[in-house]
């Protein structure tokens, strides 16, 4: 390891005796005749102290993006006497509570499963195409899933290809057979699973490159097989891994609106959208946003509660190459198998019907219409992909310059709103905007007898606003991670050479994160191309997205002529997907 010594007055206080406390990579203390201690140091991290102005910054950031999760939580506070509510309440609340509740309990088992057993395969197994399978798996995740949902339809529907082959084959009519029905909650189900289950994936491939040879290897020198070796050691030191990767899933299942509402699934994101458009009652929308807001707070508290008090860290720092077991025969083709299908199934065949479809027929507006709406869905996009990218950077550096309880706390808090579904999120940001707007109208038409109208609700900037509320947290954990990996002795000799903290960022630390940068920016650009329900519900008047025109046309069951944007935002997913799959394979240390 390194000698890392730090210019004189310039270090930061280091717990325990004199500012050159130093420690081994095993934790044991060593001291040269100076009295200096060669090896890994390790840096005290203060819980107190000044905050600084970045932290402030930071401060100021998250109390604003927590005002739309807390307004939507205060509304379950209010008494209310809505009708609209009464009504939703005695007689299809029961049926969002159980619809969701399934849908969570399907997708969570199969994300599961198919993640975690595809991720163990192709790292751990030897088999013809696993060099494909290793990017390819991840294909699925720039599938929207309501996009899924139209092909799916279209393919399996009567007059789709594969009932009138079957009808041909057999002579049958459609009443002579019984086929199961794609649009219902099964069906969404499988949907939500094949296109999700990239999130166990990514994270159990993750983990399971990072786990110790050593373990494995004394697992099979007590007579463990394969198997039994993964079942008795890689998954449970997996564990923390695969129940984050399945929470994130759920999460996104719970904030599903396209696929649910397509498919005639009641549930609360559909409850909330209706609420809000149809019958124009804030206060129901609200409420059932409370109500499901209150579900992905349980379900991050039983990932938190799954972890206990156990530890999962590696305890060595010896890194050997994986074994690989080789498989032939009928092994090696049931992995193939077992890794083709959900390739299959969430990306393969879904894109093959959606150029199928945009090469016979497509958007019957495709044109000046399309770009327009193409425009549209880029600008937004990137606006939000560079405010993300910046807000991120500063926060995340700020928390590095002064490591305080303030600073960290803040960081977690604006990080909330990934969990929160978009039209939770669009509820909450639209009632303060909307109060916002009235309290100064009201006041320039009592001072000047002049109407400002709606100055943040239904505008641009509003939507932008729920987008980085939405995926902040996607770009500042890529930033944290970024600059966690940035040796704290740059940033001393950097000051040493006289540059304040504003010049080390620009000089010293950006030109490293580069990459994890444009990797952020890139993420959350495919995440707000995808985005649907906040967009539905807040978008301004007349200015629709690639994402909305989709589900507009799907929903008039001019399935043929949603295929052409729905094809331009999976076109869009395919490039972060291929940047995460090779920021995976090069994740364990040393290779």
């Amino acid at each position: 390891m390194t000698d890392i010594t730090h210019p004189k007055g310039l270090a930061p206080p280091y717990s325990g005796g004199a500012p050159d406390d130093q420690f081994t990579q095993d934790g044991t203390a060593t001291t040269t005749p100076g009295g200096r201690r060669p090896g890994f140091h390790r840096r005290w991290v203060p819980v107190g102290g000044r905050v600084g102005i970045l932290g402030w910054i930071s401060v100021i950031i998250a109390a604003l993006f927590a005002v739309p999760i807390l307004t939507v939580l205060t509304q379950l506070l209010l008494p209310s006497d809505s009708e609209v509510w009464a009504h939703l309440r005695s007689t299809v609340l029961p049926q969002y509570i159980a619809n969701t509740l399934w849908l969570t309990l399907g997708v969570g088992t199969i994300v599961c499963v198919v993640g975690t057993g595809t991720a163990w395969l192709v790292t751990m197994c030897r088999f013809p195409g696993r060099r494909v399978f290793e990017w390819a798996l991840i294909l699925p995740m720039a599938v929207p899933a309501y996009v899924m949902a139209y092909t799916y339809t279209d393919f399996l529907q009567v007059t789709g290809p594969v009932q009138t082959l079957l009808r041909d084959l057999t002579g049958w009519g459609p009443r002579d057979y019984w086929f199961p029905e794609i649009r219902s909650l099964p069906g969404a189900i499988a949907m939500l699973s094949f296109v999700l289950y990239p999130y166990v994936y990514l994270l159990a491939r993750a983990s399971f490159l990072e786990q110790s040879v050593c373990a494995l290897e004394v697992s099979r020198t007590l007579g463990c097989g394969r198997w039994r070796s993964f079942f008795r050691v890689a998954l449970p030191l997996a564990r923390p891994a695969i129940v984050a990767g399945t929470a994130l899933a759920l999460m996104e299942t719970l904030a599903d609106f396209g696929t649910v509402s397509f498919f005639g699934v009641q549930t609360f994101t559909t409850g909330i959208v209706r609420a809000w458009t149809s019958f124009g009652d804030a206060v129901a929308a609200s409420q059932l946003a409370g109500i499901l807001l209150c579900f992905v707070f349980v379900l991050l508290f039983m990932e938190r509660l799954s972890r206990g008090r156990a530890k999962y860290h590696h305890t060595s720092g010896r890194y050997k190459t994986l074994p690989g077991y080789e498989l032939r025969g009928r092994a090696a083709a049931l992995a193939i198998a077992a890794c083709s299908l959900p390739l299959f199934i969430g990306f393969l065949l879904p894109a093959g019907i959606l150029l199928r479809m945009s090469f016979a027929a497509g958007d019957a507006q495709f044109g000046p219409r399309f770009v327009s709406l193409a425009l549209n869905s880029f600008t937004l996009a990137a606006g939000t992909a560079v405010l993300a990218v910046i807000l991120a950077t500063i926060m995340a550096y700020g928390a590095r310059l002064r490591p305080t309880r303030t600073a960290f706390a803040a960081n977690r808090f604006a990080s909330m709103g990934y969990a929160v579904p978009g039209t939770v999120i669009a509820i909450g940001v639209l009632i303060p905007f909307a109060a916002m707007d009235n309290a100064v109208d009201g006041w320039m038409r009592a001072s000047f007898g002049v109407s400002t109208g709606l100055l943040l609700t239904g505008s641009i900037a509003a939507l932008v606003f729920a987008y980085l509320v939405r995926f902040l947290a996607v770009s500042l954990h890529t930033m944290e991670s970024s600059l966690s990996r940035v040796r704290p002795a740059m940033d001393d000799a950097a000051r040493a050479l006289g540059h304040g903290p504003a010049s080390t960022l620009l000089r010293v630390h950006m030109p490293i994160m580069w990459s994890s940068m444009l990797t952020a920016g890139l993420v959350v650009f495919v995440d707000v191309m995808k985005e649907l329900p906040a967009t539905l519900v807040m978008r301004p008047f007349n200015f629709d997205t690639l994402a909305v025109q989709a589900y507009n046309l799907a929903s008039d069951e001019r399935l043929t002529e949603a295929s052409t944007a729905a094809l331009t935002i999976v076109a869009v997913g395919i490039l972060p997907v291929i940047v995460l799959s090779k920021t995976i394979a090069r994740s364990r240390p040393g290779s």
